[in-house]
């Protein structure tokens, strides 16, 4: 998969982790075929906004791969019935063909087939792409009423209704009810594609408000898929011609389906669409489940204002239908622990979003992470069988399910479980559409948790970030900065921090570990409304803050305690990166022996964390320990990290002055180099000694080449 992520990516076919995992499926896993197929696709249907085409296109690598293939009609006949059915019971197969099970294995189709247990599969899945694009469409038509007419005699009325709408040419409502039908109990299901392409087909079908009403299935079927495209085009169509009912029940997917496309929540106002009546409980019900959603989304992007304008629509819904209980008290809970506070609001619903995700995400933001673990990871046929009232329907969608897969990689992540959590990540990424819940942060997981690993940033990480709609684009400054740390480039990292903090610090509502090893105490503070984070990681982050901020008199007391409450982090990766920082302001102190053992521990903590890039940057640090210090000294014209870590303590002109102190040059010498004055020289020159805590310029210059060394 990551080839061919990457193959795909150098040649600027960006394809989300998903769509590349369903093609690689569908065309045997076959290189060639997977990029000629994909220069074929929209960027919709790369990124998976839309559903891939059916059949895929054929391309030159598929010719070729069968251009030797020689079949009887008959077998072609047979082979397009296979491909063309969606079941793979082999009785229905003998029955259509008319041969037994051993003249079927004997024949040359039966080399194409895998027979076992009485089901049959293609031995190639692109032998699919292969007949289907080589059989007319009248060919098509008749085994379509075949297999129509065979399953109606085998009393499976859905599969026949499928076959008879396929091969009709003037339209076929009968059809069209059954497949409805289907249709929404496939969604229930959780088979949402499916149901996608039943409800389209059913609606090409009939007219007026039963076409209406196929197409709001559609709609809601492509929003649970993920296909934000497909659901905005389906639900779309429906305003303004259709009925209020049918665009009520539309107006939750239609908002969510824009959002993913867009990147912001819509801007417009609850009111316009509230029910002019207040007889009608079902339209208030479906008004106040679309005002729920949109509040949920406007709390992942931590944007407050529309948040709580949607929840004032939320509490006046509940309010008429008396959907207090089951809707608004969970959505407000959720809502406002999204925004950072997880003390508003203890109401709870059922299901896998207003139950399930509310109560790990609370349990875990309060401490216990293993029991918000123990709960999202519940995966028996029993977990989440009640309704959930705010997407009745989609309860075991694709969307819903990777809404779970990215709190469960955030638990992990939080528990300080690196290495299992980019695993979970990485297999629900070519499951799920994990770059759309909680605005993208799947994708900052990915791009955070590849660097803890590898190091780098990967091909899935870099195809998550594509997926995301112009609007919704990670920040990657931190990215780079912690790419930058752990390759032990200080300054560069120093710098992409500073200038992410310039533009406003931009963090993900739910919290995931950043970059403060080369931050000042007073920049990195957090705001007093989040990031959500348990009180682990918040303590962790608070201690890192206080070793970076200690003065040389309050060196020894901050970092005794520091030591202390470091041991009852219960996260390893967490206590690792607090030992890295007192190994380092060790080593710049010149306490070797202290900055040795620090270093070790974080770099064993690392490891059991599998943080495996982060554990080789300890051990980086470990072998500059572990060098003399002759070989060590850095020319004086050449310290740029003790340039830019003295850059966040001192002024522009101070800078100056404290660097060509360092390198040699008097007062004077200083004063012309500057054109200023010996006695301007002086003052700043004494400033920089109390800013930095030494006392003369042997110990500044000392101060800077300990600074290179070890940072």
């Amino acid at each position: 998969m990551e080839l061919l992520l990457r193959d795909l990516l150098a040649r600027e076919l960006v394809c989300a982790p998903h769509v590349v995992a369903r093609l690689a499926a569908r065309l045997a896993a076959d290189p060639p075929s997977v990029v000629e197929v994909a220069e074929r696709l929209t960027p919709d249907q790369r990124l998976g906004r839309r559903a891939l085409p059916s059949p895929l296109p054929l391309t030159p690598a598929v010719e070729r791969a069968f251009a030797e293939l020689e079949l009887s009609e008959r077998d072609r006949t047979l082979l397009l019935a296979q491909t063309l059915r969606s079941g793979d019971d082999l009785g229905t197969l003998v029955a259509f063909d008319g041969r037994s099970v051993r003249e079927l294995a004997a024949s040359p189709v039966g080399a194409l087939l895998v027979i076992h247990a009485g089901r049959v599969r293609l031995s190639d899945p692109r032998h699919s792409v292969w007949i289907q694009a080589l059989s007319t469409s009248a060919r098509t038509a008749e085994v379509h009423s075949r297999l129509a007419g065979l399953h109606a005699a085998l009393g499976d009325e859905d599969a026949a209704a499928w076959h008879r709408a396929r091969a009709s040419l003037t339209g076929d409502p009968a059809a069209a009810r059954t497949l409805v039908g289907a249709a929404r109990r496939l969604l229930s299901a959780g088979r949402e594609e499916r149901a996608l392409a039943l409800a389209r087909e059913a609606a090409a079908h009939v007219s007026g408000h039963r076409r209406d009403g196929a197409m709001l299935l559609a709609g809601l079927a492509a929003v649970g898929a993920g296909l934000a495209g497909d659901a905005v085009h389906d639900l779309g169509s429906l305003y303004p011609r259709a009925s209020a009912r049918l665009r009520g029940r539309a107006l939750g997917g239609l908002l969510v389906a824009q959002t993913f496309v867009l990147g912001a929540v819509p801007d417009v106002d609850p009111a316009l669409f509230r029910p002019r009546s207040a007889k009608g409980r079902a339209a208030w019900r479906d008004w106040t489940r679309a005002a729920g959603l949109a509040a949920l989304l406007c709390a992942e992007r931590g944007d407050r204002a529309p948040m709580r304008l949607w929840l004032d629509a939320v509490r006046e819904g509940a309010a008429v239908v008396g959907a207090e209980t089951d809707l608004r008290e969970p959505v407000v809970a959720l809502c406002w622990l999204l925004a950072g506070d997880s003390e508003v609001g203890d109401g709870e619903g059922e299901g896998p979003l207003c139950g399930t995700l509310l109560r790990a995400l609370r349990l875990a933001a309060r401490g216990d992470i293993e029991q918000g673990l123990r709960l999202l990871r519940d995966d028996s046929p029993l977990a989440d069988l009640a309704p959930d009232h705010l997407v009745p329907g989609l309860e075991r969608s694709p969307l819903v399910r990777a809404y779970r897969a990215v709190a469960e990689t955030l638990l992990l992540v939080w528990r300080g479980d690196i290495g299992a959590a980019r695993e979970r990540l990485l297999r629900a990424a070519v499951e799920l559409p994990v770059a759309l819940p909680f605005a993208g942060l799947g994708v900052v997981l990915a791009r955070r948790l590849d660097l803890a690993v590898r190091g780098e940033i990967g091909p899935v990480a870099h195809a998550l970030t594509a997926v995301l709609p112009v609007g919704g684009g990670v920040d990657g400054l931190v990215d780079r900065a912690i790419e930058a740390f752990l390759a032990g480039a200080v300054d560069a990292a120093g710098a992409a921090v500073e200038l992410w903090r310039d533009g406003g610090a931009p963090e993900p509502v739910l919290g995931v570990p950043g970059l403060e090893e080369v931050a000042v105490a007073a920049q990195v503070q957090r705001a007093a409304s989040g990031p959500v984070t348990p009180p682990d990681l918040a303590v962790a982050r608070d201690l890192r803050v206080r070793l970076l901020a200690a003065s040389a008199g309050s060196w020894p007391s901050e970092r005794d305690d520091v030591r202390e409450t470091a041991r009852t982090l219960r996260s390893p990766f967490a206590r690792a990166r607090v030992e890295l920082v007192l190994g380092l302001q060790h080593a710049v102190r010149d306490d070797h022996l202290a900055a040795r053992m620090h270093l070790q521990r974080a770099e064993r903590l690392f490891e059991a964390a599998g943080a495996d890039a982060w554990a080789r940057a300890a051990r980086d640090r470990i072998d500059r320990l572990d060098t003399t210090a002759a070989q060590l000294v850095p020319a004086p014209e050449r310290l740029s990290v003790c340039r830019s870590v003295w850059r966040r303590r001192l002024t522009a002109r101070e800078l100056d002055v404290a660097m060509l102190a360092v390198r040699g040059a008097g007062n004077r010498e200083i004063g012309r180099e500057l054109s200023v004055s010996v006695r301007t020289v002086e003052v700043h020159l004494g400033r920089v000694f109390a800013k930095l805590e030494v006392r003369n310029r042997v110990e500044l210059t000392a101060l800077a080449h300990r600074t290179e060394r070890h940072l």
